[in-house]
């Protein structure tokens, strides 16, 4: 278990890690770290249940299917995403890891 998010950072080479930090029946938190990762064309994340994140670190950009605009996140941005609204990264910091929390809430999460 991480005793501190910023610890045991994976390797470069990886685009994308989860750790999961603590997991109850309907709770889930997630530490997610992401280097210049992007969704893959086409894909969307239609998830059952909700999830509330927070950057920590870093820098990314997320399109939401029902809005005409990216949003650009930055260290302390946080949103709640509601169960089954789709939604893509669309692009993560390059030169540094970006560091999310996420918390899945509600439905399967474990």
């Amino acid at each position: 278990m991480l005793a501190n998010v910023f610890d045991a950072l994976p390797d470069e080479g990886r685009d994308e890690a989860f750790d999961v930090l603590l997991a109850r029946p309907g709770l889930r938190i997630e530490r997610i770290v992401s280097r210049a990762h992007a969704s893959p064309p086409g894909f969307w994340y239609d998830q059952p249940q909700g999830e509330w994140l927070i950057v920590v670190a870093g820098a990314a950009r997320l399109r939401f299917e029902d809005e005409p605009e990216v949003r650009s996140l930055r260290p302390g941005d946080c949103l709640d995403i509601a169960a089954r609204r789709r939604h893509r990264v669309e692009w993560t910091d390059p030169a540094a890891p970006t560091i999310w929390i996420a918390v899945h809430y509600g439905g399967a999460t474990t």
